[in-house]
């Protein structure tokens, strides 16, 4: 399961702390506090599901991703072939047995979820691999921007497919995710996608789009209009930036061959970790709980430090999620994602004898997914290395963090540390739904509503009336 450590965030555990640094007495002191907050998130989760009446003070309350692991899992078990998981395992053999690439349409919680899995799941370089040696089609992720120079490049990838034999090696698909259909940096780059399938294969389009929307609005329209075979909705309820555990981010998965249910089992696992586990045995609270107390002194900058390569796009998940729930009323946190060692060569030196207000929260790994390599002797030692010969890097990778960790504890800086089994579905799924318990669980106990992003409207509306003057 998920490890939360956080000893070196409080008083006590920190060799020389700040006068204000928080103590465990404090800590105790907040818990009551906290599980009345935690008594509000499962409440509004139960509103929701029941279908309850919302009070307008509340609004909007996209509960609706709580319960989801639990829900799509229940159904798989009672009725696997008709149930959602079931439809979106079909779809991906379907789409796997036609084509060998896929792009993926969407921007924010549309896409950053399923790039999050892909990245830490799937082979560090999956798209460059040979296809018999990958797990599933190359995806390639658009519809995020409006960089030309980004969209050509995914429009140049696809340019080699014809569609004229029957090989999947010369066909694309698209997989297209909005809510609303009306969001410009998708809707702008499902065009141009659309444009270069309508070329090659006319009026079979519909068989080569995959759209994941919203019950009703203009990408649902669009689907039909353009006689798309499959169409999966995002729940009601369910936010972008809580949407990875629908359609959004489980059938990128399942193209990718990855185990949709194992994800939704660490998910289902998180939850049950949240209701039932007692404070100090609770990560969710428990990470909520040294977030709040060191923003209260003053620690704003939330640094998530990734001890391996595939969880920097976990990170940036992260960073919209935190970032767009609590980034109101002039107040939230700021996140910040960083992957080492790479990042102690850059920002290490800021973490270390910079402003002390960051709380830095290391995200590691019990163990890694490829066999353990091995520092090599050598007969030339001009490095000095042979001293270390034999060792495997996975301990090497310990000795920095665990070097890194006591240079910042003794300088009295907070640090806690995430530890997740291993690099793989259960472990993903438990740590990402944990986060967005905790991101909901915060806003509660601070007074902020996590759900809706108001400011990002702004930008929007501006956009639109300067691109239409």
């Amino acid at each position: 399961m998920l490890r939360y450590d956080f000893q070196t965030a409080l008083a006590e555990g920190l060799t020389s702390p700040r006068e204000n640094a928080p103590t465990q007495a404090a800590l105790n002191e907040l818990y009551p506090k906290l599980t009345e907050s935690r008594d509000r998130v499962l409440a509004d989760a139960k509103v929701w599901a029941d279908g309850g009446d919302v009070a307008q003070i509340d609004q909007p309350l996209d509960a609706g991703f709580h319960e989801l692991p639990d829900r799509i899992l229940a159904e798989f078990e009672q009725d696997t072939e008709q149930s959602e998981l079931g439809r979106i395992q079909r779809v991906a053999t379907e789409l796997t047995d036609a084509v060998d690439t896929i792009v993926v349409l969407g921007i924010g919680g549309s896409y950053m979820g399923a790039k999050a899995i892909m990245q830490a799941c799937c082979h560090p370089l999956h798209n460059e691999l040979p296809s018999e040696q990958r797990s599933g089609p190359r995806l390639y992720f658009a519809g995020n921007g409006l960089d030309n120079d980004a969209t050509s490049a995914v429009l140049d990838i696809v340019s080699t497919c014809r569609f004229e034999q029957d090989n999947k090696h010369d066909r694309y698909a698209v997989i297209v995710i909005s809510k609303s259909g009306g969001t410009l940096e998708t809707a702008t780059g499902f065009r141009l996608f659309l444009q270069d399938l309508r070329g090659k294969v006319a009026d079979r389009v519909g068989e080569f789009i995959v759209p994941i929307t919203g019950a009703q609005g203009k990408l649902r329209d669009l689907s039909t209009a353009l006689g798309c075979q499959n169409v999966f909705t995002i729940p009601e309820g369910v936010g972008g930036r809580f949407s990875v555990f629908s359609p959004v981010g489980l059938l990128p998965a399942a193209v990718l061959g990855l185990n949709a249910e194992q994800l939704l089992g660490g998910a289902a696992r998180a939850n049950e970790r949240f209701a039932n586990s007692l404070p100090g045995e609770n990560p969710t609270m428990d990470y909520v709980a040294i977030s709040q107390l060191w923003e209260q002194a003053g620690t704003d900058i939330r640094v998530l430090s990734v001890w391996a390569d595939g969880l920097e796009a976990v990170g940036f998940w992260y960073d919209q999620l935190l970032a767009e729930s609590l980034g109101k009323q002039e107040r939230g946190p700021t996140p910040l994602t960083v992957v080492n060692t790479r990042d102690l060569h850059s920002r290490g030196q800021q973490h270390q004898e910079g402003q002390r207000d960051k709380l830095i929260t290391n995200l590691s790994i019990a163990r890694f997914s490829s066999p353990s390599l091995s520092l090599p002797q050598s007969d030339v030692d001009q490095d000095q290395l042979n001293e270390l010969a034999g060792m495997p890097l996975p301990d090497m990778l310990r000795a920095a963090m665990e070097g890194t960790n006591q240079a910042y504890c003794e300088d009295g800086r907070p640090t806690a540390t995430f530890t997740l089994p291993a690099k793989d579905e259960d472990s993903l799924g438990e740590f990402l739904q944990t986060m967005m318990l905790a991101t909901v669980l915060e806003g509660r106990l601070i007074g902020i509503n996590p759900y809706g992003q108001p400011g990002v409207e702004a930008y929007k509306r501006n956009m639109n009336a300067i691109l239409r003057k």
